[in-house]
């Protein structure tokens, strides 16, 4: 039974009669009229004894009205929680996150999110895989990459810069490469599937193999190895950032770089009604970060776009 001639049914009772229900909710009196009688049809019984002046509830319309008015408040306190959890933040918040940057620059800032946000619970999932954020239940992911247009709805975060880069040690005993092609002749670090380095150079977009005697799944092992000195690698300087500073990595080759197109998204199912949650976390990291995000602050990088 639609809830709409539900709300009729009761506007006229409280009104008192069909036309001054009509007005309140918009209506003709001809359009009221015949919606009540439908929902007597429907119902097979009279809800009003009708008179030229008068309008009064039958003893079937009287317990129909008395159940009906507890059914609409069930659906407007329904409408209310479920407004209220999209307007309000609250409730469990799941995420599936980068390994290492989830560990670097969103761990450290969680407690002071919950602080403000304390009726909101964090489910993280750390991993490196691009999961089914639809299939697997997630509301949100954080990726860092450049995204293939999709259905899902991406939020840039902050760029991510990628450079080539070493330990001065390793370049003390090694040499320094001098051009794309001389990385050959060098102990090149990678992850899994990370051995074609696509680059931006001054020819544009290039890209080249390489090769060296670790390879692991772990971009944080070949994130110790480089700055322990066993080698080169392609790094983003949110995971390197500070050892760039210090000096314990030097950038090499700095006019090759990563596709500016490559960033850090909070990516979501739908653009519509984004649940409160969601909405300040993304807000918090959006401006947590930014376009000049904290890892690159006082970081020279030539040529990165």
């Amino acid at each position: 039974m639609p809830t709409g001639d539900l709300e009729i049914f009761a506007r006229v009772v409280t009104a008192g009669n069909m036309s001054a229900a009509g007005r309140e909710m918009g209506l003709s009196p001809a359009v009221v009229s015949k919606r009540i009688s439908h929902l007597e049809e429907r119902l097979g019984a009279r809800l009003f004894q009708r008179t030229t002046r008068q309008l009064t509830l039958t003893e079937a319309g009287q317990g129909f009205y008395d159940r009906v008015v507890n059914i609409l408040a069930g659906i407007e306190e329904a409408e209310a929680y479920v407004t209220r959890r999209n307007t309000i933040p609250r409730g469990t918040l799941k995420l599936t996150l980068p390994t290492a940057f989830g560990r670097m620059h969103i761990a450290p800032y969680m407690g002071e999110f919950l602080e403000q946000y304390p009726d909101m619970r964090l489910d993280l999932e750390l991993s490196d895989n691009f999961v089914d954020i639809v299939g697997e239940g997630y509301d949100a992911a954080i990726r860092i990459a450049e995204l293939e247009d999709s259905s899902l709805v991406a939020r840039k975060l902050a760029p991510s810069h990628r450079v080539i880069c070493a330990s001065p040690s390793y370049l003390s005993k090694m040499g320094k490469p001098e051009t794309l092609a001389d990385l050959a002749k060098f102990n090149c670090l990678t992850a899994a599937a990370q051995e074609v380095w696509r680059l931006q150079g001054p020819e544009g977009p290039t890209s080249i193999r390489v090769n060296g005697n670790i390879r692991t799944n772990s971009t944080e092992v070949v994130r110790e190895s480089v700055i322990a000195g066993l080698g080169i690698a392609l790094r983003s300087t949110w995971d390197v950032g500070h050892e760039l500073k210090s000096g314990k990595l030097k950038i090499v080759l700095p006019e090759y770089h990563e596709s500016s197109r490559v960033a850090v998204y909070a990516v979501y199912p739908c653009r519509q009604f984004i649940p409160a949650k969601l909405r300040v976390f993304i807000d918090y990291l959006g401006g947590l970060y930014g376009p000049e995000p904290y890892w690159d602050e006082g970081l020279a990088l030539p040529n990165v776009g």
